[in-house]
Parts: structure tokens; sequence; C-alpha cells
């Protein structure tokens, strides 16, 4: 009889993790490593000091080309692909990434995704794990047959080193470090692997790789994009070349623990089946400058204007315990009233209060660090309420007796790296 675990899919690092005596557990329909030998802290505090190295081959890829490719992305993103990039709101062109959401006519999500434009009329969409068909099928559904959408699930494999040791660990592999990084800025990337690739990038063994600085950790660090029999020797080599700079394998326990204190959503948990609403990713709609209409037309535009909608909010305790998520875990106000559910609960373990202010490890002493600082950490997530409440305003969640206040957060870990320049990082 077929087990529970060989009826999950495998990445084409599984083998790897099951060599590392990884803790293994259903994510996405793969059979996916929560954390290895160092714990899930362990990991967590790497990819703050040092570097972390994640499997995330189960997320999915699709490449949507053609003539018809930019209208059909357009009409069905979220974002204005010709409003987009860096604080002049630019279009998106060649070399760079943008995040945002593909919804239903009603304004729920379907999924998050980030575009990639590689060239014209050539884009890489890459989407959650389980999701390439669905959102193949999405936009196959809304395209002119001059645009052709290809699902490369379980075709590629995909591996993020994360932390601020990434560029010295890399710069060590890839074939000419200082042409690929000099100017390799924060949602951009490098390299194509697909069919019609102008614009390689590869190792200094040969191996080509698409190399993009963005990740899932908010802090620095790079996605790294791979045909699925280079994947092995891939992961293998950076591993190796990490390893006197303090790098880890690290498992999925620490990526959502990295993701919710950097304020990053999970999809179809913190965002989802109901009404895109007021939330801290509100971003991702096309406003106007008046915040009233938006600058296009695409799928669920209507219903989002017309539509009352709730609100999620980040959120940070005050020490590491937290209330799990479940159907009777509940968000209340001082007055005992229910207000909303919990979407995420976790503890990001570099941070920890100084009186009132939040500080990380990575928070230098002159922005308030003590000396003496070793952090607790906090549990922090996101919620969704009733009714809207404002940054500092505290409320409690709730399971069944048992209550823990919190406090609503605009920000949550302070001094993340993701953003920071590939100078000062190559320079650590």
């Amino acid at each position: 009889m077929m087990t529970e675990i060989t009826r999950l899919k495998q990445t084409v690092l599984h083998s790897f993790h099951l060599e590392l005596n990884a803790n293994m557990a259903e994510f996405g329909g793969y059979h996916m490593p929560l954390w290895y030998n160092s714990g899930a802290k362990g990991e967590h505090l790497a990819v703050i000091n040092q570097a972390g190295l994640f499997d995330t081959s189960h997320m999915a890829v699709i490449t949507v080309t053609g003539t018809g490719a930019f209208k059909l992305l357009q009409h069905s993103f979220s974002r204005d692909l010709n409003r987009c990039i860096g604080k002049d709101s630019g279009p998106l062109i060649s070399g760079r990434n943008v995040y945002g959401l593909f919804l239903k006519t009603d304004a729920t999500v379907l999924d998050d995704a980030i575009i990639a434009q590689l060239g014209s009329d050539r884009y890489m969409v890459v989407v959650n794990s389980g999701m390439g068909g669905i959102i193949s099928a999405h936009l196959k559904g809304l395209a002119s047959t001059d645009a052709a959408i290809t699902d490369y699930s379980d075709r590629l494999g995909k591996i993020d080193l994360q932390g601020p040791a990434s560029a010295l660990i890399l710069q060590s592999l890839v074939d000419d470090p200082d042409s690929v990084l000099a100017d390799l800025t924060y949602f951009t990337f490098k390299g194509d692997i697909f069919p019609g690739a102008a614009n390689s990038i590869q190792l200094k063994d040969g191996t080509p790789i698409l190399l993009s600085r963005t990740g899932y950790t908010g802090e620095f660090g790079f996605e790294l994009f791979a045909d699925k029999s280079d994947s092995k020797a891939l992961w293998q080599a950076i591993l190796t070349a990490g390893e006197p700079l303090g790098l880890i394998p690290c498992g999925l326990a620490a990526r959502d623990s990295l993701r919710a204190g950097a304020m990053l959503p999970l999809s179809h948990q913190d965002i989802g089946d109901w009404t895109f609403g007021h939330t801290p990713w509100s971003f991702v709609l096309p406003w106007d400058e008046n915040q009233k209409s938006f600058t296009k037309q695409f799928v669920g535009a209507d219903r989002l204007l017309s539509n009352d909608r709730d609100y999620t909010y980040g959120y940070a305790g005050y020490d590491p315990r937290k209330i799990s998520v479940s159907e009777t875990s509940l968000v209340k106000n001082d007055s005992d009233e229910k207000i909303g559910m919990i979407l995420t609960s976790t503890t990001d373990m570099a941070i920890d209060r100084v009186d009132a202010t939040i500080v990380s490890i990575a928070t230098p002493e002159s922005e308030g660090r003590p000396e003496t600082f070793r952090a607790r950490g906090l549990s922090c997530g996101f919620i969704r309420t009733d009714r809207p409440c404002l940054s500092g305003d505290k409320v409690w969640l709730a399971e069944g007796k048992r209550k823990l206040q919190v406090e609503i957060r605009s920000d949550i870990r302070p001094d993340r790296t993701a953003r920071c320049s590939m100078k000062r990082m190559r320079s650590k």
C-alpha cells in the first residue's frame, strides 16, 4: 500500500534533506524539510548573522511569451506594469522583477507572484507550490492566441541563498563576479535559462543560472534558478563554498518565522479566498494619486472598488509565547469582544523589546541595541479584523482561556538587510 510520504511530491533535492536528517513534513503537496540538526531557532539566527540555504524547488515557474504577453499580464496581474518600478513608478523592463497578485473576478486572491521581464515579449512568473497548473489555466482562459503559457513545474531547481554573507559566498562560484554582482540591486536579476535566452550568466563550472536579488526572509540574498539536472551540484557547491562563512541549510520553519518578522504574507494563509482588503500589502494595487480609482483595468478591479473589505494587520507580542492558529483561536479587544481571527502566529527569535522599542540582534549599538542585548524572541504574525486598527493599538490573541496581548505594527523586525547595497555586503 502506498504510504502518505510516497504520495507526496519530492523536489530534486529531496535526497539531500534525508541525508542531513531533516525533520520532514508535507507542505504544498511536497515532502519538505521543516528544520535540520541546527533547529529552527539556529537556522533563523544564521540568516540574520551569516547565511542560510533553502530548497524552494517546490515553487512553480511559468513563462509567458509572445506579442500578447504584456497585454495578458497587464490585464490579469494587480500591478500596473507600466508604472511599477522605483520611486518614479517607471515601467517594468528587462532585468527587473515586480511583486503582485493574481485575483479572481470577485477580488479574492488566486495567488501572489513575482513577475520578471526576461526580454521583449518574454516573462517569467514565479508562483506558489502547486499553483503552476492553476495559474497557467487561469492565464490561458484570459489569453488570446498571441500569448504562449508554459508551466515549468517540477522541471527546474530553485535554491535561495539568504543572509549577509550571501554575496561573499556567491562571488566564489559565479563566473566574472564583479560584472554579475556589481549592479545587481534589490528586485533585479541576471541570466536566462529558458528557450530564446540571450542574457546568459553561469557559474565557474559552466552551469547556466538565473540569479535574482530577491527572497522571502527580509534579509539580503538571492534566488537561484537552474535546470533540474544541474540543481544537486549547485546545492552542494553553495554549501561547500559557504561552510567557512557559517552557511547552514534551513527549512520551512525558519523561512516562516523570518518572513513573518519581515512583514511578508503567506499566500492562502494571510491572503486568500476572501476579498483582498486593507492590508500591509495594498501597494500591490494600482491606485491613482487620489487613492480612489485605479490606473488600469484588471481582473477583480470592479469588485475591489465597490466592495466593503476587512482589515489585515501585522502584530508583535512582548515575549516568545504565541497562540496557535486554529478555528478556535480569536482576536479580541479589551472588552473581550471578538473582532477577528489569527492568520499567522510564529516567533521571530532575532528580536526583543528594549523598553517599548523592538530591537534586533542586527541593530547597531549606535541605533539603540544595548551592548549586553540578548534577544529572547517575540511572537509575531498577522491578524484579520472586522474593523480598522491603528499602529500601536493593543489587542488580545485568545484560545480558550489563554490570552496574549499583542501590539498592532506597521513593521516588525528592524534593520533588515534585503535592500542593502551590494557594495556594502561584499565588503563585510
